[in-house]
């Protein structure tokens, strides 16, 4: 009886099934325009819209979906809030990779063909983003990665906000494996995006296509903003789970100077100077941690910092 001939390897699919979790609530407007900027993309595989309705009634958008589309609306059936919601969608997941895509935010119509590109040429990778253009209600600002490889070293030292949630593309057996899921411990799920970042980049480093490829409405509608005292407990949860923050002292300053923004701006201003002082310690240049002080004192008030910062693209 002859032996059977070795197999070659399986090939990466050319043009793989994806899909995007679009968790949302009570923005319905929004929510219908995300989801066409997912219709539109000329991806020419099977694209599938999980929309997670988050303490919200399902009510799936009258869209007009193309063959090779689909939409299925879908409640949070796990803990409240983003991080819920988008663990929700990728168990709900029925193919391989995995997109995520905020309800107030759009894509650009090449911006899955892009990454698959990237994703077939570096067949190990777990996660591409992209760059985006932000929208601050007045003008575009175009926010580039500046790398279309990132390690954690380079995470630790910046966040490197143009790196943006709704442009993450992941493998979804690494979610449901070695990496994990969203992380739902982390307080109103502030810093869900930069979590999963780190904790990729500390397995593999993170693929970027360095294009704007995704608008980021930022218009002072963040489910964040105002919620000072839960963001303040959000960043020092994540100062307590990556301990290597505390071997990178301007990195951590930068950290610390978001507490003590936050603690600042939730009326506690004297715990508020204190992670100032540690933040400054650890890095003069932090701005942040100034600002903080000033609002301690009540010489600005932080809706005015966001607004000034909104105007050049920036969040807070």
């Amino acid at each position: 009886m002859s032996e059977s001939a070795p197999q070659p390897a399986a090939r990466p699919a050319e043009h793989p099934g994806v899909t995007v979790v679009v968790p949302t609530h009570d923005r319905p407007e929004l929510m219908a325009l995300a989801v066409r900027s997912v219709l539109e993309q000329d991806h020419e595989g099977p694209i599938e819209v999980v929309i997670v309705f988050d303490a919200a009634e399902v009510c799936i958008p009258e869209l007009v979906v193309p063959a090779g589309r689909s939409i299925r609306g879908v409640p949070n059936s796990r803990t409240r809030g983003l991080a819920g919601a988008r663990n929700t969608g990728i168990l709900e997941a029925t193919t391989e990779l995995v997109a995520f895509l905020d309800d107030d935010d759009v894509w650009l119509p090449a911006k899955l063909r892009r990454q698959l590109e990237r994703l077939r040429d570096d067949p190990a990778a777990l996660l591409v983003g992209t760059a985006m253009l932000v929208d601050d209600g007045e003008r575009i600002h175009e926010r580039l990665v500046g790398a279309e490889l990132v390690e954690r070293p380079q995470l630790i030292a910046n966040r490197l906000p143009g790196l943006h949630s709704s442009s993450l593309l992941f493998r979804r057996e690494a979610l449901l494996g070695e990496l994990g899921l969203i992380d739902e411990e982390l307080p109103i799920s502030y810093g869900e995006d930069y979590d999963i970042l780190l904790r990729t980049a500390a397995i593999a480093p993170v693929r970027v296509v360095d294009e704007p490829l995704v608008k980021v409405r930022w218009t002072g509608e963040s489910h964040f903003m105002g919620k000072w005292a839960k963001y303040a407990e959000a960043l020092r949860y994540l100062l307590r789970k990556h301990p290597d923050f505390l071997d990178a002292p301007r990195p951590l300053g930068r950290i610390q100077a978001q507490v003590a923004f936050a603690l600042a701006a939730s009326g506690q201003p004297a715990v508020a100077r204190r992670w100032a002082r540690r933040a400054l310690r650890n890095d003069p240049r932090q701005l942040k941690a100034a600002i903080a002080i000033a609002i301690s004192l009540r010489l600005v008030t932080p809706d005015r910092v966001a607004r000034v910062a909104r105007r050049f693209g920036k969040g807070i």
